[in-house]
């Protein structure tokens, strides 16, 4: 199969059927062999209904349905451990990624040997203060962090070679950070191509507050796993070992000076009412647990587990 399309939504029942129409002319007219598989995310209006009826009419529609909104992360890590095609584009299902763009993502996927390429939407119809400003300070942190030299990483219109989305797990907010996933699993070869963005024909947007403050919380997740993700030992024993260090020097100075004014007939105070002995105590403790957290953390690598972190109540032709 050459392509699958990867559509997660949330109450998107207006465009759903125009989206379907559109996905299937661009196939047919370029000969694509094609899946499309829509991932419910919880919807509480006629979607999954449609979805149904869609499958009905055209035996390439697929669907998965959530039982409850988990969110788009989960909605692309339960697609990517079903979709077959050699190629994978994911897209918003609001008509505001234009189906248009799909041959020549396929192209450079499939000629130009791209791992992954992101989709950047450099003119945008969103609101500046919800949309814009945010994902502007987004993208200029992922890039700094990331070393990736992408403009929109939050862009919904992406595509994959197969490959790169069964060696990569989205969860949170990490939608937002797929390249960079891709990145830590080693795919290097990630490039960027401008695609049409419109504006949003039905319905309002889901970004809100919450997205904003989950979506930087998760880069200093995802930053942290770029470096130590797998050496936790390595931050945690060191700056415990240093800790503990200096809590134990501190220690064994004030010990070594009370016995040499005692020895000397020098009036002195009770080590335990010295506050440095105090400060050097909690050094050694924060020492000792900052190295017992790299070294549980040694173990969860070792005994990693694949968790579903989503219940899927429906599926359609899978």
């Amino acid at each position: 199969m050459d392509i699958s399309v990867v559509i997660p939504l949330l109450n998107e029942e207006e465009s759903l059927n125009e989206l379907h129409d559109w996905i299937v002319k661009v196939m047919q007219s370029n000969r694509y062999s094609y899946e499309i598989l829509f991932v419910d995310d919880g919807s509480t209006d006629n979607s999954w209904k449609i979805i149904e009826a869609l499958s009905q009419k055209n035996a390439n529609v697929k669907g998965l349905k959530f039982q409850i909104n988990y969110g788009k992360s989960q909605a692309l890590n339960a697609a990517f451990k079903e979709v077959k095609g050699d190629v994978v584009i994911t897209m918003d299902a609001d008509l505001q990624d234009n189906p248009e763009e799909i041959p020549e993502l396929f192209d450079m996927i499939t000629k130009d040997n791209h791992d992954l390429v992101s989709g950047w939407k450099k003119k945008r119809y969103d609101s500046k203060i919800r949309k814009n400003i945010p994902s502007k300070l987004f993208n200029a942190a992922a890039r700094k962090t990331s070393g990736l030299k992408l403009h929109d990483f939050n862009c919904g219109l992406k595509a994959y070679k197969n490959e790169v989305i069964k060696n990569i797990d989205v969860h949170g907010e990490m939608h937002r950070y797929i390249p960079v996933l891709a990145k830590n699993a080693g795919f290097t070869k990630i490039g960027e191509k401008v695609v049409l963005h419109q504006a949003r024909k039905y319905g309002t947007t889901k970004f809100g507050i919450d997205r904003f403050i989950n979506g930087f919380l998760d880069l200093i997740t995802i930053s942290f796993l770029t470096k130590y993700g797998k050496r936790p030992m390595h931050l945690f024993g060191l700056l415990g070992t240093f800790m503990f260090a200096i809590g134990f020097f501190a220690s064994l100075f004030i010990g070594v000076s009370k016995l040499i004014k005692l020895y000397n007939h020098q009036a002195t105070i009770l080590i335990t009412n010295n506050p440095w002995f105090y400060i050097a105590l909690i050094s050694m403790i924060i020492g000792s647990q900052l190295f017992l957290a790299g070294f549980l953390g040694e173990l969860i690598l070792r005994s990693k587990r694949n968790e579903s972190r989503y219940t899927v109540s429906e599926k359609i032709n899978m």
